[in-house]
């Protein structure tokens, strides 16, 4: 740590205005860098240089004064740091008047450059966290020794299981995002949750990216206790007027070299998303995740489309839409999707095979069946 002008501009307006005398400040070399008389800014101090020198405390009469370079009666003393004096700080006047203020002024002194340190020290951590995040989830840029070496600086297990979740403000009515609203959201993230490693991906975007910490059995990631604390979160966020979010979470992949697919999970997950929608994991989409990379001018793509575009058309009522949507939510089971839609068996059996008409396909083989789902995945996203 060393004492900069900034943090001697500190010391004297602090320090002068409890004692009322004039201060000065000494880096490591005697220069003066911060003072109560302007004039003797950038002057060499012979009576700081004697302190440094012998890591004391040097009292200097007018007689004194008279036989030193840049000296005026005072008094001085070293400004300690970690063990070590890093400079000095002077009082102006009679010794046996400014004595009494001494331990006072560098105690202020002192305070003032632990606080700077440990400030600076914050915004390597946040500065060189966010460099982290940065370069596990770009798989491309991954220097392994730089990542373990910042790791261990900053005291973290980069074996920690963690899966990446992408975190995308969007803004209430006309209000207009700014980088102040994205430092809030990851202040959020941080507090209380301290594990998680945060990063602004876009600030264009809006969107920013959290690795958290998970607790896993035989590979699964355990989203129980996750749940409850986005739940929390969210209803953190609700209490701003500015903007609402949308998370999506990626999947588990082991060990740190897994994080950059997480993300990637995460971000197509959210891509492939839709407004309403506050949560997403991608366990419970990746097929429309998957389906949402096809190109839509590619053949494939319309011949996808082809079977939901005819119903869509056929079904002006809706009906059949809504029969087909039960249907699949039951994971095709014909009792459950009667139950859920308040009609006869016989009723159902008549609306699907309506469907298959209209389609081409037919719902009792495997094969055309999913070719409808995913038709029906494709057209849900778009709606």
């Amino acid at each position: 740590m060393q004492l900069n002008t900034m943090i001697a501009r500190q010391i004297v307006e602090r320090a002068m205005k409890i004692i009322g005398h004039s201060v000065n400040v000494m880096n490591e070399q005697g220069l003066i860098i911060g003072s109560g008389d302007p004039h003797r800014l950038h002057q060499k101090h012979e009576g700081a240089l004697l302190t440094l020198a012998e890591n004391r405390v040097v009292e200097i009469d007018e007689a004194t004064s008279n036989s030193l370079k840049g000296v005026r009666p005072g008094i001085n003393l070293p400004v300690m740091f970690n063990g070590n004096a890093i400079g000095v700080v002077g009082i102006s006047g009679p010794p046996e008047t400014v004595r009494s203020y001494g331990e006072l002024v560098k105690m202020t002194a002192e305070l003032i450059v632990e606080q700077a340190a440990l400030i600076s020290q914050m915004q390597w951590d946040k500065r060189h966290r966010e460099e982290l995040v940065l370069q596990l989830i770009r798989e491309s840029e991954l220097n392994e020794r730089q990542l373990l070496s910042i790791a261990q600086r900053l005291d973290l297990d980069l074996e920690q299981p963690r899966v990446a979740a992408v975190v995308r403000l969007i803004p209430n009515k006309t209000n207009a995002l700014s980088l102040e609203h994205l430092q809030s959201m990851v202040h959020m993230l941080e507090n209380p949750e301290r594990d998680n490693l945060v990063g602004i991906t876009s600030v264009s975007r809006n969107e920013i990216v959290v690795l958290k910490p998970i607790l896993t059995d035989n590979g699964e990631w355990s989203r129980q206790s996750e749940q409850k604390k986005v739940r929390a979160l969210l209803k953190r966020v609700s209490s701003q007027q500015a903007f609402r979010v949308q998370i999506a979470y990626g999947g588990y992949f082991p060990s740190f070299h897994g994080l950059a697919r997480s993300f990637q999970t995460a971000s197509a997950t959210l891509a492939a998303s839709r407004q309403h929608e506050s949560v997403l994991y991608y366990e419970d989409h990746t097929l429309p995740v998957l389906l949402s990379a096809m190109p839509e001018d590619d053949w494939r793509t319309r011949h996808l489309n082809e079977p939901m575009t005819l119903l869509v058309n056929k079904d002006g009522r809706g009906t059949l839409i809504k029969t087909l949507t039960s249907f699949f939510e039951q994971n095709c089971d014909l009792v459950q999707t009667s139950e859920n839609l308040h009609i006869h068996r016989n009723t159902l059996r008549y609306r699907l095979q309506r469907i298959s008409e209209i389609t081409s396909l037919d719902i009792n083989k495997l094969e055309d069946k999913t070719h409808l789902y995913l038709s029906f995945l494709k057209w849900q996203q778009k709606t």
